[in-house]
């Protein structure tokens, strides 16, 4: 069954199109080394009436927006190979290491997923 690694982190809104840019080349590389789907959602529908909503459990401040994002593997072995072409690929390093990235990393939330239900 398939794999995926889950985030969730806030992003200042005034830095969407600077994340969105990093996003889209971390995602090309992420594909090109195996990963079946590489998604970045940008918050929308966030003041739901049930459960803790997003902004809430990762302390959203004024002018900042949540994004979750997830990308797909076949299964944890083959996330492990993919994760690991990735960070060694030249690419990511320019991407990683240009400027400060355009979040708190500090405040990220991640983790790796075995599929329960995938209908």
């Amino acid at each position: 069954m398939n794999y995926v690694d889950g985030f969730v982190l806030p992003v200042p809104k005034k830095n969407l199109k600077l994340y969105r840019g990093i996003a889209q080349k971390a995602g090309k590389i992420w594909r090109e080394h195996g990963a079946l789907q590489y998604v970045e959602a940008v918050g929308d529908d966030m003041a739901v009436p049930f459960g803790v909503p997003f902004p809430k459990q990762i302390k959203v401040k004024s002018g900042e927006t949540v994004v979750f994002s997830w990308i797909v593997y076949k299964s944890r072995a083959h996330r492990d190979k993919v994760n690991a072409k990735v960070m060694a690929d030249p690419r990511m390093n320019k991407i990683m290491g240009n400027s400060a990235m355009p979040f708190d990393l500090k405040r990220m939330v991640y983790g790796g997923f075995k599929f329960l239900v995938d209908a």
